[in-house]
C-alpha cells in the first residue's frame, strides 16, 4: 500500500504538504496542490480513514437517533440528513428507539462511546432524564421536533399549524369538531398541536366535546381504535375530526369506511405530515406538509456548523409549513 511518505516523493513535496492537500488545511499553492493531486489520482491512493481520525480527532460520523423506522416523516428526513451530509465527506449512524422514550438516554450514550462528531436527535418527548443528558453531552447535539431551551433545535410550527387547519375546518362549515391526538408527553404533537385545535374553537364560540378529544399512538390501529371510541361514547357525533398524524388519520378512515360514513359528506377529516400515501387514498387526504426534507437539511448544516464552530451559541430553528388541501374536507 502506498504510503503519504511515497505521495511526497513522486509529487516533489514535503509529507506536511501532502497531508495539507489530503485534510484541506494550511497554506498550499495551487502549483502544489495540482500535482499532489495528480499524483494522489495517478496512484489511487485513498488515505486511512483510522489514521485520518487520530490526526484530525474527528471520525466524519454523525449519530443519528430516529423513533421508528417505518414512518413517511423520518425516512424524508433521515434521506435529506444523508444527503446533505454526504456533501461534506460525512457518513452515518442510525439507531430507532421504538417509540420507548427512555432509548432516547441510551443512544445518545452508545453513539457518544461510539466517537461520533455529533448527534442528530429526533425526539419525541422531553423529560428531565434526557434533558440533563443532552445538556451535559460533550458531543455537540442537534434535536429535531421538540423544543428545549439551552439547546440547539429545529421544530415545527404546531400550535399554528393545527389552529389554521381547525380555521380551515371550521371555514368549511364545521363546528362539530373532534380531535385526535397522542399522549401528552410529547410536547409538540402531543401538547402543542393540541392547544391549537382549541384555541381555533374558542376563537369561533365553538364549545370544547370532551368526548371528542381521543389519544392515539402514531400508528394505524390506535388510529382506528380512537375513532371508534369518540363515535360510540358520545350521543352527538362530531362531523369532522382533526388528527395530529397522517397514520392516525387513515387508520380513522378506515373506521368510518367500515361503517358506511361518507367522506367528506357525513364526516371530514384531516391530518398532519403530507405523507406520500395521502394523497392516494381515497378520498385523498387533508394535511399539513412540514417540508421534512428542507428540515433534514437544516439539521445536518446546523450540526456541521456547530462542530466547525461556526455556531457558537444553542440555536432555534422555526420550519415553515403549508395546508395541502384535499378531498376529506
Amino acid at each position: 500500500m502506498i504510503t503519504i511518505k511515497e505521495i511526497a516523493k513522486l509529487a516533489n513535496a514535503s509529507s506536511s504538504t501532502v497531508s495539507r492537500v489530503l485534510n484541506d488545511s494550511g497554506y498550499v499553492s495551487e502549483e502544489t496542490r495540482k500535482r499532489v493531486l495528480k499524483v494522489i489520482e495517478e496512484t489511487g491512493y485513498i488515505p486511512s480513514e483510522q489514521a485520518k481520525s487520530l490526526r484530525t480527532k474527528k471520525t466524519s460520523v454523525i449519530g443519528v437517533i430516529i423513533p421508528r423506522l417505518s414512518t413517511d416523516t423520518t425516512s424524508r428526513l433521515v434521506n435529506a440528513i444523508n444527503d446533505e451530509l454526504a456533501k461534506k465527506g460525512y457518513q452515518i449512524i442510525l439507531t430507532n428507539t421504538n417509540l420507548h422514550a427512555e432509548k432516547e438516554v441510551e443512544h445518545i450514550k452508545l453513539l457518544r462511546s461510539r466517537q461520533v462528531d455529533g448527534l442528530i436527535l429526533i425526539a419525541t418527548n422531553v423529560n428531565d432524564v434526557l434533558l440533563k443528558e443532552i445538556r451535559n453531552s460533550p458531543t455537540p447535539i442537534v434535536v429535531i421536533g421538540q423544543e428545549i431551551p439551552g439547546v440547539s433545535v429545529i421544530v415545527n410550527r404546531d400550535f399554528e399549524a393545527a389552529k389554521q387547519m381547525t380555521q380551515l375546518i371550521i371555514e368549511n362549515g364545521h363546528n362539530k369538531i373532534g380531535f385526535i391526538g397522542v399522549h401528552e408527553t410529547d410536547k409538540a404533537v402531543g401538547v402543542d398541536r393540541k392547544a391549537g385545535y382549541l384555541a381555533a374553537l374558542n376563537g369561533a364560540g365553538i364549545p370544547v366535546n370532551e368526548q371528542w378529544i381521543v389519544d392515539a399512538n402514531f400508528d394505524y390501529q390506535t388510529g382506528y381504535r380512537a375513532m371508534k371510541q369518540m363515535m360510540e361514547q358520545s350521543t352527538i357525533k362530531p362531523t369532522a375530526v382533526l388528527t395530529v398524524t397522517d397514520t392516525i388519520a387513515i387508520g380513522a378512515m378506515q373506521y368510518m369506511h367500515e361503517h358506511h360514513l361518507a367522506i367528506p359528506d357525513d364526516i371530514a377529516i384531516t391530518g398532519m405530515g403530507n405523507s406520500k400515501v395521502s394523497q392516494y387514498i381515497v378520498p385523498s387526504l387533508t394535511t399539513i406538509d412540514f417540508l421534512n426534507e428542507q428540515t433534514g437539511k437544516e439539521a445536518a448544516r446546523l450540526i456541521l456548523n456547530i462542530i466547525d464552530g461556526k455556531e457558537k451559541r444553542p440555536k432555534k430553528i422555526q420550519m415553515k409549513y403549508r395546508i395541502i388541501k384535499r378531498d376529506s374536507v
